[in-house]
């Protein structure tokens, strides 16, 4: 089993409950585990057209899918919950209802057109290093050879405005 982390966000809708329904469709995939959730992040979004801020929250899951598999459960997990990737309505680095993009796959390094990992910007992103370090402060980037702790000490700006605990699936992991 592989330990894989997925970083969440939404920034549409009811962003949290949003959230919480794509880690419930996680958990229930047979081919899924949750074992850990960080904190939810609010963020100002970077980069795209003007709007609203995210909600941003990192998983820790198990799992025996392969990384296109996984990718592919992600991209159904998505499209249920109203994600319309192929439409020329959603823009790059636009608002979305949700995002869950794979940050790490063990120690794996894919370099793929439609799948890059380890995620080619997490160490760029505060809000995706801010939550990932809440749970996983030692893991280490394999391209970069540095902890997680590491580069976030690195980033420079601003922290995220609020922490929210995840819900109680997840606490209790």
């Amino acid at each position: 089993m592989a330990t894989v982390y997925l970083g969440l966000g939404a920034n549409l809708g009811k962003r949290i409950e949003t959230l919480k329904e794509a880690v419930k469709k996680l958990a229930a995939h047979p081919g899924i585990s949750v074992t850990a959730g960080s904190p939810y992040f609010e963020t100002a979004p970077q980069g795209g057209p003007p709007q609203p801020p995210y909600v941003n929250a990192v998983l820790e899951i198990k799992t025996g899918l392969s990384p296109d598999e996984l990718l592919e459960a992600v991209h159904e997990i998505e499209d249920c919950l109203g994600r319309d990737r192929g439409s020329s309505r959603e823009q790059r680095w636009g608002p979305r209802t949700v995002d869950i993009d794979i940050l790490l796959y063990d120690d794996l390094i894919v370099e793929e057109e439609h799948l890059k990992i380890p995620h080619p910007m997490m160490h760029e992103r505060r809000f995706v290093l801010e939550p990932l370090a809440d749970i996983a402060p030692e893991s280490v980037h394999p391209l970069i050879k540095k902890t997680v702790a590491q580069l976030l000490e690195a980033i420079k700006g601003t922290p995220a405005k609020t922490k929210t605990r995840t819900s109680r699936a997840l606490k209790n992991v």
